[in-house]
């Protein structure tokens, strides 16, 4: 959340009406908590603040074409600008930095075979798990992820302004500081888009290998699977932001991705083939006992661990041994880290470390009690399934 602006803060420039999507605007005054009143549908939508500031309401056209539209945001912009409410610097600033866009459309089947509901479900998750794997690729190449690597690529996703319309679901990525994502993704997308066709004339999957240099992954492969599952052709197009230019290497060529159906034998193919060919990863790793479970009250125990350092992943599972359980459960009740070594597994999302060895307490590090306050303030990790 935004703090209000202070009295020394300088105001943020305004964005040129012209330039600003009625649409992106709406979205940003939504995810504040703004409430649309009445008006309208076809034509404006009146937006309040969530504190109902006297006097301040935005009238916002549904669209670009209408003659007044560009009147009416200036109005809006004008109002943002003056306004007392915390959100409304945050939404300037989002208008005046536009992104990069990316746009995924689905074509289904036909209505009677699927509702919009579904189709716009299918686009949010395959959009998120196209950005993510990008994320991800940008930071390091990997056949499969897994868990690896969760946190930035959510600490991405977290600065994305999605908007939806009608068949379409429209990404606006922060330009140039997340362009890394978005160029990575688009590379690895154009090198999936190659090795699929090799696929499918030659029938070897040799060519996916070859592509993960390119940024390609079992994540990635997935995401363009739930894009196509169920219709009858899907694309991704890219607008490069005026504001920060094309991108080196890309020249003034149009960025148009398209998939088909008929690529799902050669996509599921992949996807297999990519996670088989990730090795586990030997790691030592240095986190905290969140949860203890055994029924053997003598036996072997599963023991969860809040990663604190040692594994881009935020959550561990493993099994110890009946001293090594009891040293865990000694650790969670006085509140201390332990380190231990094994193997973290591709077959299970590399969350589960195997062969566990050397299981000890260790003293606090600073950095580990900063991390990990940071991570419990961003909530549970992503599992909620059982130690």
């Amino acid at each position: 959340m935004t703090p209000p602006r202070g009295p020394g803060e300088p105001a943020p420039a305004l964005p040129d009406p012209a330039t600003v999507d009625p649409a992106v605007l709406a979205t940003l005054l939504a995810r504040h908590g703004w409430v649309r009143r009445g008006g309208p549908a076809a034509r404006y939508g009146r937006w309040t603040p969530p504190d109902d500031e006297p006097g301040t309401s935005l009238l916002v056209p549904a669209g670009d074409g209408f003659d007044d539209a560009v009147d009416l945001l200036a109005d809006a912009v004008t109002a943002l600008s003056r306004s007392r409410t915390p959100s409304a610097r945050s939404i300037l600033l989002a208008l005046a930095v536009p992104g990069d866009e990316l746009c995924w459309r689905r074509e289904p089947p036909g209505p009677a075979e699927a509702t919009p509901w579904d189709e716009a479900e299918c686009l949010r998750r395959a959009a998120r798990g196209m950005l993510a794997a990008g994320a991800k690729a940008a930071r390091t190449r990997a056949a499969h992820f897994g868990a690896r690597l969760d946190g930035p690529a959510g600490d991405f996703l977290d600065r994305v302004l999605v908007v939806e319309q009608g068949a379409a679901l429209t990404a606006h990525t922060p330009a140039p500081e997340g362009r890394a994502a978005v160029t990575t993704l688009v590379r690895a997308l154009e090198a999936l888009r190659d090795a699929v066709d090799y696929c499918r004339v030659s029938g070897g999957p040799e060519a996916f290998e070859n592509a993960v240099r390119a940024g390609v992954s079992r994540e990635l492969v997935r995401s363009v699977e739930e894009l196509v599952r169920g219709a009858t052709a899907a694309r991704l197009t890219v607008a490069w932001s005026a504001a920060a230019g094309t991108p080196g290497g890309f020249g003034d060529r149009r960025i148009v991705l398209d998939f088909s159906p008929g690529d799902l034998p050669a996509l599921t193919e992949a996807a297999d083939l990519l996670e088989r060919i990730e090795p586990a990863v030997a790691v030592t790793v240095v986190g905290v006992v969140t949860r203890l479970k055994r029924a053997d009250p003598a036996g072997q125990g599963a023991v969860r661990l809040r990663v604190l350092a040692g594994a881009e992943v935020r959550e561990l599972k493993l099994r110890l041994p009946d001293p090594d359980y009891r040293l865990a459960a000694e650790a969670h009740l006085a509140g201390l880290p332990v380190r231990v070594s094994g193997r973290l597994e591709s077959r299970s999302g590399f969350r589960r470390l195997t062969r566990p060895e050397g299981f000890e307490l260790c003293g606090w590090e600073d950095e580990d009690r900063e991390r990990l306050l940071k991570g419990l303030a961003e909530g549970p990790g992503e599992s909620n399934e059982g130690a």
